[in-house]
């Protein structure tokens, strides 16, 4: 070899070597030595096909044979069994030389780099696991709820009103079955939804935003009236939007019990729901005028999962954590404002 390549060859990082067309090895380099661990007389005194890993021999040796054929080899990964019988995954570049039946090859460790390939391969499988349970368990939980509201329907229904005169008692009547009769319906859409494999198949339609809002301010009616709920509407400037419709109602449901679970003490709620379209930009904004968020310490925590911002026992985390999900899973996008004790504004934009 020209004696001014040998500190090259000496001194590189990665593996190098030169192997004959009879399949032994002419020359190795001393990182090579260093990582499988053998003596330079032992790496060269046997085949080496004997240091490659049983499963990878006869893939290597196709390739062996191409290179003798005077093809070069580019992006080839293989396994060689060290001394200590650890397997090292190595990525290589070969180049035959047919006028001196050599092959220059250069190898590179990537054993890490595997490791964390497959490390990564177990942990999506294992999220993919998780995710069909949950799945699942929406999809039970769903469809089981489904008979004690129908039986709840079922007995409001067999009340005979007739013979009641108290106003109120009548009114209490109504809010229950309106209540269950939102719900059902909110069962009934996430059910469908629920039986999609993926976000692609999720069912898109003209949602309007009054309908939708009214159906979710029957279902929770009672919640709103006992806290003196206020609404500001004015879906003038855009009547439907292209969405979920499942979706949509679990949007406006979690932001408004939101602002009612957490408006400031002995003021009631206002919630202002406005829509329009701007240079093509379809946008809901939503404001209320409850407790609010420090945006500067949780700003940037606001729509993760497990989330909590105020003192609330019946606070779960989830609620901001869903709408987010829903509208940027649909190509939206949702932008928040917040002062403490002066209420929030959600900027819902849609695509």
């Amino acid at each position: 070899m020209n004696l001014q390549l040998d500190p090259f060859f000496d001194l590189s990082k990665d593996c190098l070597c030169i192997a004959d067309y009879n399949g032994y090895f002419v020359k190795i380099n001393p990182a090579f030595i260093s990582l499988l661990g053998y003596t330079e007389e032992e790496l060269k005194s046997r085949l080496i096909s004997e240091f490659i890993y049983h499963e990878d021999r006869a893939l290597t040796a196709s390739h062996r044979q191409r290179l003798k054929e005077n093809v070069p080899l580019v992006n080839f990964e293989n396994r060689y069994v060290c001394k200590s019988g650890n397997l090292v995954w190595l990525h290589w570049t070969s180049i035959p030389m047919e006028g001196e039946q050599l092959i220059y090859a250069i190898a590179r460790d990537i054993t890490h780099k595997k490791k964390l390939e497959a490390e990564r391969i177990s942990k999506l499988s294992e999220l993919s696991k998780v995710n069909n349970k949950l799945k699942q368990l929406n999809y039970t939980t769903s469809h089981d709820l489904r008979s004690p509201l129908n039986n709840l329907l079922s007995l409001v229904n067999m009340i005979n009103v007739d013979k009641i005169d108290d106003t109120e008692t009548l009114e209490l009547i109504q809010y229950i079955r309106l209540s269950a009769e939102g719900l059902k319906s909110s069962m009934d859409s996430f059910l469908d939804t629920f039986k999609n494999d993926d976000i692609s198949a999720v069912k898109l339609r003209e949602v309007h935003f009054k309908t939708v809002f009214e159906k979710v301010r029957n279902s929770i009616s009672s919640l709103i009236r006992n806290a003196g709920t206020e609404f500001q509407l004015d879906f003038s400037g855009l009547k439907n939007v292209q969405f979920n419709e499942a979706y949509m109602e679990s949007v406006l449901l979690n932001l408004i019990t939101n602002s009612i679970k957490y408006r400031r003490p002995h003021v009631a709620p206002a919630i202002s729901i406005t829509t329009e379209q701007i240079n093509g930009v379809k946008t809901l904004t939503y404001s209320d005028n409850g407790l609010g968020f420090d945006m500067d310490k949780v700003g940037h925590l606001i729509f993760n999962l497990d989330q909590r911002f105020h003192s609330k026992e019946d606070s779960k985390g989830v609620g901001l954590y869903l709408i987010h999900n829903y509208v940027t899973s649909l190509g939206g996008t949702i932008l928040v404002d917040s002062k403490v004790d002066q209420g929030t504004t959600f900027t819902i934009l849609f695509k």
